[in-house]
């Protein structure tokens, strides 16, 4: 299997690369200002979120979409994550982390609009959609659609399913001492009482774990903060002044460049609030909204809730710990997320715990629904059931044995989703404006859809 591992990691570490970034950071900017700056409105956006469009059509709320979305793009990439970019380019990729999240706004606007403009009614009377179906009914091209699909189910057992229960499993190994078999059990049958009673079940169970887990996060991030008061402010400048000039992080870190703090400070941007990568869009389309640009909106604050808030309180935590004691390094990122959390008296280590796995169950549960969908698109609903049993039994071996070569492959899957579905925003970008022209810009949110 070390072949097969080197290979893949290899491929990852391509797929990962400056061409990947330079073209998701590229649509960002691009769509930014061919919607014209809908991050304008972000307030318009939460204040829809927590609406009820019960009339419309969909399956769940705004709210609940919003909630699964969340569930799925809120992981461990925003703690540890956020970590290891700053151990390996310095405080300055915070900043960039936070300007990639600012600008993913529009490409995640992009994404929920055209699902919602083109998502299908199934004959179960359930509402389907995402990048696949954009594709085939937007651009006429199922196959690409297909390959999008068969991406996001294979991406779903691999970073959504296995790696999630074998961080949960190690963690709680590592903190209680609880053997993975059992956590891989207890993983099992919690994600089973929610995967199996479909995507309402699934919301309505995000809908309450996001807020809590996300709430109770920030507010551990804030206390540190508290106690870190006299070094918040320096913090920020040395994360503005690092991220153009390395140095000024002192000598703590060595060898980084720009270079480095733009790559891995964009890299965690894109990949943990996943705009442009296509998974989201599978969830928006299921809202109920009476118009695409409402959800589009809507959508769109999860990029800001995700890599603009929890991101950059991570990393502003991070910083502000590193300057507050001397004897934290730029080690690796788990071991500098520990030391940062360990200040807080009593709590802090528990609750770093907690926050990782709660926020590794939620990408679980998120992720099942996109995967399921994404078999749905390929072989029709009659496989819906042997796919959650399916994905249930790959928790509890995710729990137990070694990952190197799931999270290779993953990593990989997760790339390769991006290309289809950047094809699509890029060709309807136009379709994409004038949806947004209508409905935003000529304020009519209040209409349904009459297409």
């Amino acid at each position: 299997m070390e072949p097969i591992s080197d290979f893949f990691s290899l491929l990852s570490t391509y797929l990962w690369g400056w061409p990947t970034i330079i073209l998701l950071l590229g649509t960002h900017l691009f769509l930014t200002i061919r919607l014209r700056v809908p991050q304008r409105k972000l307030l318009t956006g939460i204040r829809l979120s927590i609406k009820k469009d019960d009339k419309a059509d969909g399956d769940v709320s705004q709210f609940g979409a919003l909630a699964t979305a969340l569930a799925a793009t809120i992981g461990t990439g925003n703690i540890v994550g956020v970590a290891t970019a700053v151990a390996l380019g310095g405080p300055g990729a915070v900043l960039w982390c936070w300007l990639t999240g600012v600008f993913g706004m529009s490409t995640k606007y992009a994404e929920g609009l055209l699902a919602v403009k083109y998502r299908v009614k199934g004959d179960d009377g359930c509402t389907y959609g995402g990048p696949m179906y954009v594709l085939e009914r937007g651009l006429n091209m199922r196959w690409l659609g297909i390959l999008f699909a068969i991406f996001t189910a294979l991406a779903s057992f691999g970073i959504g399913c296995t790696v999630q229960a074998n961080s949960i499993a190690l963690l709680a190994q590592e903190t209680f001492g609880i053997s993975p078999w059992i956590i891989g059990m207890i993983v099992c049958l919690l994600s089973a009482l929610v995967i199996l009673g479909g995507v309402k079940m699934i919301a309505k169970v995000c809908t309450i774990l996001v807020p809590f887990m996300a709430g109770l996060y920030v507010l551990g991030c804030i206390v540190i903060l508290c106690i870190n008061c006299s070094f918040v402010w320096p913090a920020i400048q040395l994360i503005a002044e690092s991220a153009f000039n390395p140095s000024a992080a002192g000598g703590g870190l060595v060898g980084a460049t720009v270079m480095m703090a733009a790559r891995y400070g964009i890299a965690r941007g894109l990949f943990s609030n996943e705009s442009g990568l296509g998974s989201a869009p599978i969830v928006a389309a299921a809202a109920q909204t009476r118009n695409p640009v409402r959800q589009a909106l809507v959508s769109s604050t999860a990029t800001f809730w995700d890599t603009v808030v929890i991101c950059a309180l991570t990393g502003l935590v991070l910083v502000s710990s590193i300057l507050a004691y001397p004897d934290i390094t730029y080690a690796d990122g788990a071991a500098l997320t520990k030391v940062a959390f360990s200040k807080i008296p009593y709590v802090g280590a528990p609750l770093l715990a907690f926050g990782i796995l709660t926020f590794a169950f939620s990408t679980i549960i998120g992720w099942s629904y996109y995967g399921e969908s994404a078999v749905n698109y390929l072989e029709g609903r009659k496989t819906n059931r042997f796919y959650r049993i399916l994905f249930i039994v790959s928790l509890f071996f995710g729990s137990i044995i070694n990952l190197d070569i799931i999270w290779n492959i993953a990593d990989c899957m997760n790339a390769l989703m991006a290309i289809p579905n950047l094809i699509a925003l890029l060709l309807l970008s136009g379709v994409a404006a004038r949806e947004t022209k209508k409905y935003l810009w000529e304020n009519r949110l209040n209409e349904f859809d009459s297409d």
